[in-house]
């Protein structure tokens, strides 16, 4: 039974324009800008000390994945960290559900990337029955104070939304189907799922309103068209990330100058035998 809180939140995903649409070439033109701003940010970050912490919710098939791939591609794996979140394991349900994404956390010089997140307590956990009343609707809180703690240490936070029309999702489940390299994407929760799209939606809808704050904001991202998604999502990440930081590259240590003169200089004595 829904609650009257619930009754009352916004209506944000209901009001996006799904209608918007990016080019080919404007995307490929925009994506490249966007990759070499984020290998600038990460080799920012090795200097600064700076962490962060990117946050991908949205539909079954939204293009999660697609848009951490993009990133991925360029992003050095020694400091970039991409975790896939799964229902929790038996030993999870023993602790706080906080508890497995402290220790998932970046460290300094890093940046991790969560492919859904803590936001499964007031969603998946919520509309499945998996979390009582009282711990979900305690959850709200708990997650914007676990947001401030990273925030005020220095991490900075950016979340995305992809949200998708119901006809949208089917189509793109049928080419998953008929794709032996992508049907393990596929599960039967993604189908069950479609038959409560209405309560997701509100758990969404009162998600985004609760917990969508100064320090953490959300962005909502209409990603009907995966190219307007990707580069919309891209965007906000580098904005978030790069916020404050000196992306021009570092200066040359000068150790690491010499050394390399001298080697340079031993190889053309020997004739490049060094």
């Amino acid at each position: 039974m829904m609650m009257q809180d619930d009754d009352h939140a916004p209506r944000r995903l209901a009001g996006l324009n799904m209608e918007s649409r990016l080019g080919k070439a404007d995307y490929e033109e925009r994506l490249a800008g966007l990759q070499t701003r984020l290998q600038r940010i990460q080799q920012a970050y090795l200097d600064t000390g700076d962490s962060a912490v990117v946050v991908f919710e949205g539909w079954d098939a939204a293009g999660k994945g697609g848009t951490i791939r993009l990133m991925s591609a360029v992003l050095d794996p020694r400091s970039f960290r991409v975790w896939p979140i799964a229902a929790p394991r038996e030993h999870d349900l023993e602790r706080h559900y906080l508890a497995r994404f402290w220790e998932r956390l970046p460290a300094k010089r890093e940046i991790a990337v969560f492919d859904r997140s803590w936001y499964g307590r007031v969603l998946v956990e919520r509309v499945e029955g998996f979390a009582t009343a009282g711990e979900w609707k305690r959850a709200y809180r708990e997650i914007t104070d676990f947001e401030r703690l990273l925030t005020d240490a220095g991490t900075r936070i950016a979340k995305i939304f992809l949200y998708i029309t119901p006809d949208e999702q089917l189509g793109r489940f049928e080419k998953r189907m008929s794709d032996p390299l992508k049907r393990w994407k596929l599960s039967y929760e993604d189908f069950r799922n479609r038959e409560k799209w209405e309560a997701y939606e509100a758990a969404a809808d009162e998600m985004l309103e609760r917990t969508d704050t100064a320090n953490a904001p959300w962005t909502v991202i209409p990603a009907n068209d995966k190219r307007f998604a990707r580069i919309a999502a891209l965007e906000v990440i580098a904005d978030r990330l790069s916020d404050g930081i000196d992306l021009a590259p570092r200066e040359l240590d000068d150790k690491v100058e010499k050394a390399f003169r001298r080697l340079m200089k031993a190889g053309k004595s020997d004739g490049g035998k060094t």
